[in-house]
């Protein structure tokens, strides 16, 4: 697995995708989707053509569905250290996620060497796009938007990593056989620089990336889903008043509110009208190595579809309104028969599953189950979300309650009206938690920026310590590797 920097170094001089996961192996070829297993490296000379830059970045996009990106890494560290979600499964497997749960984690705990793993990863496949594809000789328009397109991965992966550990590494050039001691084992940048890069990254794309693609290429970084990831960014930086244009700009490029709730998380519903970035997940017919994205395998209920992990608390089930659609599409009860016919069965180990990762027994499951399932990253909602917030904060409470009420009428309630910045805040925040429930990974991360993690999680139980479980610990086999130069997070 991507246990270090030294790993990236070999997979590097491939120069193309090869992530060697417990559940599969993915590697790119000419189409966006259809790729296939490697078991032997790339020519270093690898990136000479136009063919190759198009392969390099598709790489980058195979990538996004590795196992420490969507899987046990990602819902650990994201989900199930929030509110939202308790470990599930049943009693003695996979235990180490207890940890997680209660905050309880030491620095030598695996999954957080996988997460970090993962996510530079990411970025050194950016790095080798954005390093190579400048000196080929190509159509100059595919080149910038093959560009554009790297930088907002490498932005998107850089933000899972600064708010999950705050200041990291910036690598911003590929490891490789000729880089310096230096290169292969950086020490930390703090989380301002990380940010600033970021920034950076996604403002580049944003002035390069189209609007929308042929259907062969759905599914690329857009426009939307840069100017809206910028968006994101500003709200954590509580930079109110570009979190309030930014999303102004996403919400006037053409996106609308899924009228189904719950049809906008079926297969059938993936790339649809709200959605503004989703990592693509697809069986490939005779190739189940590439078929390999589990974020729905292991949230599936147990044991008809899946693992049953990271399943919602009694407290999520609480939070949401009476009358509120969004509950029954995102909790999934046993014994409950789903709106597509399937009765998950009464004597299920847990309570509740997530129906965002449920996928139905109709669904291809030559490959296992629920390989299919896209992963929604950003969606329209979020953005009116983000609007709402941020417009509030500015105290624009007519412009706020606008876009809140969006999201509201969709879930079939009543409009906000109070005119109370901090009751508002509160209510947005609310909204945010049952509109993302379960989802792309954020519960935990709002609790911080909002600043309220200690009181929220503590209240249910979990052993959350102020001034440490904010980010959590930099991996020790990290550290070790580096010699100390890379420093731990406090209370670690």
């Amino acid at each position: 697995m991507y246990r270090n920097f030294s790993y990236i170094k070999r997979s590097a001089l491939s120069a193309l995708c090869i992530a060697t996961l417990a559940g599969g192996i993915t590697a790119c070829k000419d189409s966006f989707l259809d790729v296939e297993p490697q078991g032997q490296q790339r020519d270093t000379q690898f990136f000479t053509n136009q063919e190759q830059a198009i392969q390099g970045v598709n790489s980058i996009y195979g990538n996004l569905r590795a196992w420490p990106l969507v899987a046990f890494a990602h819902l650990a560290i994201t989900t199930l250290s929030s509110d939202d979600a308790d470990k599930g499964s049943v009693t003695g497997d996979a235990s180490f996620l207890n940890a997680y749960d209660n905050f309880t984690f030491s620095p030598t705990e695996g999954i957080l060497n996988d997460y970090w793993g993962g996510q530079y990863q990411g970025i050194n496949l950016c790095n080798q796009v954005l390093a190579n594809v400048p000196n080929i000789n190509m159509d100059a328009a595919l080149k910038n938007r093959l560009l554009a397109e790297a930088k907002f991965l490498r932005a998107y992966h850089y933000f899972n990593l600064v708010r999950a550990y705050g200041g990291v590494p910036l690598v911003l050039k590929p490891i490789t056989n000729t880089s310096s001691p230096e290169e292969i084992n950086p020490g930390r940048n703090s989380k301002e620089e990380v940010y600033t890069q970021i920034v950076a990254d996604l403002t580049d794309a944003g002035a390069a990336l189209p609007t929308t693609y042929p259907a062969a290429d759905r599914g690329r970084a857009t426009k939307g889903a840069a100017l809206g990831m910028l968006a994101k960014v500003k709200l954590y930086q509580k930079q109110w008043a570009d979190a309030v244009a930014l999303s102004d700009q996403v919400i006037g490029l053409g996106y609308s509110l899924a009228p189904d709730y719950d049809q906008m998380f079926r297969i059938a519903g993936e790339n649809g009208p709200e959605s503004i970035f989703e990592i693509q997940a697809q069986t490939v017919p005779g190739n189940c190595d590439a078929s390999n994205s589990q974020w729905a395998e292991v949230q599936g209920a147990r044991p008809q579809y899946g693992w049953g992990f990271f399943i919602p608390t009694p407290e999520l089930v609480a939070a949401f309104e009476p009358g509120d659609k969004r509950r029954e599409a995102t909790i999934l009860y046993r014994g409950e028969t789903t709106p597509q016919g399937d009765r998950i069965d009464a004597a299920a180990a847990n309570p509740y599953y997530n129906q965002k990762a449920y996928v139905p027994s109709a669904a291809d499951r030559s490959c296992g189950y629920g390989k299919d399932q896209n992963v929604r990253i950003l969606r329209l909602a979020e953005i009116l979300l983000i609007n709402a917030e941020a417009a509030n904060e500015l105290g624009q409470t007519t412009k706020a309650l606008a876009a809140v009420n969006q999201v509201r009428a969709r879930a079939g309630l009543a409009a906000l009206t109070t005119t109370d910045q901090a009751t508002l805040r509160t209510r947005i925040w609310q909204e945010r938690r049952v509109e993302l429930a379960l989802e792309s990974g954020d519960r935990f991360f709002d609790l911080v920026r909002q600043g309220r993690a200690g009181q929220v999680l503590r209240a249910q139980g979990k052993q959350f310590v102020d001034g440490k479980n904010e980010v959590f610990a930099i991996p020790q086999q990290q550290i070790n590797i580096t010699g100390g130069k890379l420093t731990q997070n406090p209370g670690y």
